[in-house]
């Protein structure tokens, strides 16, 4: 049996090999000609695809080893985020952060640069303290800031070109509590304060569906200890579902059943630890695309987009996800150049996206916007030269690291190699 990413776009003819145990792994490593890691899935890009060894981590022991100064930890990169976290917790530990699902394994979400939300946060690559690698040779190696710096650089935002990772040393904060509240605002009122909104609260979102006229905006806020919150899901998404499927039948539809799924009320309040607040339900399949963007562009690019879909009566039935994320100093994230407005593009899974993609693309490059490395794009070389001046650099490590490609899949060869 073969693998396939979370939508179902992506796949592979290989199953996945869990190794037991890092000798394991290494001897498995050592003796393929090529081989990729793969963690939950959640990347919409063939950064998996492979017809050669596919390795998963899930399986390999490991505990969370806490530093003495309780400011970092050395934890097992295979861990998802939702094991990651609940252990950080009995721990009196957290993220300082979280992006808004919890499955995805930490060597994943690091490696591809996913993030949540906040003006002053960065992504989860930004945690990063050093790393143990399974390197192409099967050896095993440490790097930091220190140790093998360039190394250390590259493997922040790695894309699984490096070695595989089997430990990494996190950067923690005191476990917290958060207070959601969810609520309906005109988009015309939020494009108006969204930069003093933002400044307000530690975590701030919206979705905004492109043929309606309201948005669903989310705020996080530090709060008192409390209990635990119930479980909830994201927008009634049976109900949502139902939406989707009479789309997906009739597209024509796709401006009405939006402007009608608006006028139901979408105000909501949970409190509770931080790890169970930051994750939201995520049950219904899609696409996806995001781009990153200087964050002064980033409401005129959405309005942009939104504009052309309504237009065109498209129907491109998932809202839209608005999100900021903090400058950081990693060679090849989108956020190097400074803060960004992260605008996250869905379809439904059932329905055609390659099309709409494409065009909104061209939009948000215009806007100077370089793409999550895991979601849909069409970067060339040429592209990732121009966007990102320490490129070569950073095949030049991988080259080092790497010299015969075995960590090189076809997609990831046109750029890197």
């Amino acid at each position: 049996m073969g693998w396939s990413n979370w939508s179902g776009s992506v796949a592979a003819p290989v199953a996945v090999t869990r190794p037991q145990s890092e000798d394991e792994l290494a001897a498995l490593v050592r003796s393929a000609a090529k081989v990729r890691a793969t963690g939950a899935g959640h990347s919409f890009m063939p950064l998996c695809a492979s017809n050669d060894l596919l390795l998963g981590l899930d399986d390999l022991p490991g505990e969370i080893r806490v530093a003495p100064d309780r400011r970092t930890a050395r934890i097992p990169a295979g861990w998802s985020i939702k094991r990651l976290t609940a252990a950080l917790w009995d721990e009196g530990l957290a993220l300082a952060n979280q992006g808004d699902v919890n499955p995805q394994s930490l060597a994943g979400a690091m490696a591809t640069g996913t993030h949540g939300t906040g003006v002053d946060l960065g992504s989860l690559a930004t945690m990063a303290r050093g790393f143990r690698l399974i390197g192409a040779d099967g050896e095993a190696r440490w790097c930091d800031a220190d140790t093998e710096s360039d190394l250390y650089q590259a493997q922040r935002l790695s894309l699984g070109l490096f070695g595989i990772a089997t430990e990494i040393e996190v950067a923690l904060v005191p476990a917290f509590h958060l207070a959601e509240r969810i609520e309906k605002r005109r988009w015309d009122e939020v494009r108006k304060s969204y930069d003093d909104l933002a400044q307000r609260h530690r975590h701030i979102e919206f979705w905004f569906f492109p043929h309606a006229d309201h948005v669903i905006l989310k705020t996080l806020d530090p709060c008192d200890p409390c209990d635990p919150p119930p479980t909830t899901t994201d927008m009634e998404e049976t109900a949502f579902r139902r939406v989707l499927d009479v789309a997906a039948r009739l597209p024509f539809l796709t401006p009405w059943l939006q402007r009608g799924m608006m006028k139901t009320g979408f105000d909501g309040h949970r409190r509770g630890p931080a790890h169970s607040i930051f994750p939201s339900d995520r049950t219904i399949r899609f696409e996806e695309m995001e781009y990153e963007m200087p964050r002064a562009a980033g409401l005129d690019a959405l309005a942009e987009v939104v504009g052309w879909i309504r237009k065109k009566r498209l129907p491109v039935t998932f809202p839209f996800e608005y999100r900021t994320v903090a400058a950081d100093d990693i060679w090849i994230s989108p956020m190097n150049a400074g803060p960004v407005a992260a605008i996250s593009m869905h379809q439904y899974a059932k329905m055609p996206w390659q099309g709409v993609f494409a065009e909104a693309e061209a939009i948000f490059r215009g806007h100077d916007g370089r793409p999550h490395w895991a979601k849909r794009h069409t970067l060339t070389r040429a592209d990732v030269d121009s966007l990102y001046p320490l490129a070569e650099r950073y095949r030049c490590v991988r080259r080092t690291a790497d010299p015969h490609g075995k960590f090189l899949n076809p997609h990831l060869e046109a750029l890197f190699s």
